[in-house]
């Protein structure tokens, strides 16, 4: 299981305070509204907004609330011109850190991501420092009331490339393409799917072994999400099973 995976789980154990809802709300309907207006409002043409809409709706974001977002972005409802941007740098202890924003500010947001990483042990890197450590991929979670030979059998008939087991689900790797036919596949055979989305994916991790140093990079991934202009924050960090059941205690 990847560190950031990890982090994801100690976040979700810790459980979600209606402040961290809100700011994921934000990002999710942020999302929706940008993919609309680069590929047009129509899911069926435009599968970027397909999945984003399904990202939202797995995150129990509302009908109503996901379809103001793609009328904005498609210029029915008034709105604002967020610009996709995506800063690379590292986190301490030589951690990779890919962090992708939507401003409508490039100057505030570059000098907030700035400040968030050197304030924190981190550094800002030049493009391309980072970003060839990494791939975009397709990940489909299921929930572990599936059996994992269950999964696996259907997922290589659709595109599956890897099955790993991440705590409370299963995830599936696939190409970005494959996203959505493997998610509707899986379902179609009564497998249930928690999440469906595209993701970076590191190549090659960095396994890091020391708690105090662990605990500063996954304090500092936690800063990055909780800027606002921030949708997500990828690393390459390699948390092992010792240390992140230290971490989670």
């Amino acid at each position: 299981m990847s560190g950031h995976s990890k982090w994801a789980t100690i976040k979700h154990k810790k459980g979600a305070a209606d402040a961290k809802r809100g700011k994921l709300f934000a990002k999710l309907i942020k999302q929706v509204e940008v993919a609309a207006r680069t590929g047009g409002g129509d899911v069926d043409s435009n599968p970027t907004l397909r999945t984003m809409f399904q990202k939202a709706r797995d995150n129990s974001v509302p009908l109503d609330t996901i379809e103001r977002a793609v009328k904005r972005g498609t210029g029915e409802l008034e709105g604002v011109n967020y610009e996709p941007i995506t800063y690379e740098g590292y986190a301490p202890g030589g951690v990779a850190l890919l962090i992708d924003v939507l401003s409508d500010n490039r100057n505030r947001t570059g000098s907030e991501i700035r400040s968030l990483l050197t304030k924190n042990g981190g550094s800002l890197a030049e493009p391309g420092a980072v970003s060839w450590q990494f791939e975009r991929k397709g990940v489909v979670k299921v929930a572990k009331s599936a059996e994992e030979d269950d999964v696996m059998m259907v997922g290589l008939d659709n595109g599956a490339e890897d099955l790993e087991d991440h705590g409370e689900v299963w995830q599936v790797t696939c190409e970005p393409s494959d996203v959505l036919p493997l998610r509707a596949a899986l379902e179609e055979a009564g497998i249930e799917v928690t999440e469906s989305d595209t993701t970076m994916v590191p190549s090659n991790t960095v396994p890091v072994e020391d708690v105090s140093q662990v605990k500063s990079v996954l304090a500092l991934v936690e800063l990055l999400d909780d800027q606002e202009d921030v949708q997500d924050v990828h690393s390459n960090i390699d948390i092992s099973d010792e240390v992140f059941a230290a971490i989670d205690d």
